[in-house]
């Protein structure tokens, strides 16, 4: 998986959705995106959909990736 964020606001919103929706927080990222793409946000639906991505990674037991 590849994974673009392009600032540290985009981290802190993952953890946020993390506190606030636990397990559920991948699918609350999910939801954010798609409002955004109907409501034609595409920059929105974009950031939220990596942040999604984050989520998932950081809730992953396996490494992702090269291992140096």
């Amino acid at each position: 998986m590849q994974l673009y964020l392009s600032d540290a606001a985009a981290v802190a919103d993952a953890a946020d959705l993390i506190h606030r929706f636990g397990g559920d927080a991948e699918f609350e990222a999910a939801a954010r995106a798609n409002r955004s793409r109907n409501l034609g946000n595409h920059l929105h639906f974009c950031r939220w959909r990596q942040i999604e991505r984050l989520i998932a990674l950081l809730g992953d037991d396996e490494p992702t990736g090269s291992i140096h």
